[in-house]
């Protein structure tokens, strides 16, 4: 079912990235929109479907990986508050190249490919929300890029704690490991250290 309360949020993320859009273009907007709750554990995209969706989450938690000699090598954690797509496969009109899922059960907010290049040709303000979208999508990604060429593997960790805080408790540790591109002992050693080069400094805080 369709209503304004499932269209809520993604409202609100739309008026903090274009202040003026006004309410007869979000209408217009609205009416494009379809919510969709999906199961925990479903497959939302495989490779060789092509991706027609741009997805806001509402709740939820997805992930991207791909199967490279029967290891999943995750690539993406996707959870509230953000948008979710294969945004290669997207623009490209070709065949996805990795997998999809639900963590958790997630409800989204779907805009397809041929209506969102319809609200782009309405209106320059849908334009600029999709320019927007597009170059947050491309930070996170140039961003986890540069990290793996330059951070140690401790580092990254310490990276993916500070830009996924709400998140760390609800993935398992070997998916962390794998989205890190190391093994899961290698990061039980990371956060051992961590944990001992954070005790002086809670004693310190607590007077000790």
């Amino acid at each position: 079912m369709q209503t304004p309360e499932k269209h809520a949020l993604l409202k609100a993320y739309i008026h903090k990235l274009i202040p003026d859009m006004d309410e007869e273009l979000w209408q217009q907007f609205a009416g494009k929109l379809v919510v969709r709750n999906i199961k925990k554990g479903e497959v939302v995209l495989k490779p060789g479907e092509v991706c027609n969706h741009v997805s806001y989450i509402n709740h939820g938690l997805l992930r991207s990986y791909y199967m490279v000699d029967g290891k999943e090598l995750i690539a993406s954690f996707f959870h509230e508050d953000c948008y979710f797509s294969d945004y290669e496969s997207f623009l490209s009109r070709k065949p996805a190249v990795m997998y999809s899922d639900a963590l958790e059960a997630t409800e989204i907010v779907d805009i397809n490919f041929d209506d969102l290049q319809e609200l782009y040709e309405m209106s320059p303000v849908c334009e600029r929300v999709g320019r927007l979208v597009a170059e947050e999508l491309f930070v996170h990604l140039s961003n986890r890029n540069s990290s793996f060429l330059l951070d140690s593997p401790e580092r990254r960790y310490a990276r993916f704690l500070d830009e996924c805080e709400p998140i760390v408790q609800r993935i398992p540790q070997y998916m962390i490991a794998s989205y890190l591109g190391i093994t899961p002992e290698a990061l039980s050693r990371i956060r051992s250290r961590m944990s001992r080069k954070a005790k002086p400094f809670a004693a310190i805080d607590s007077g000790q």
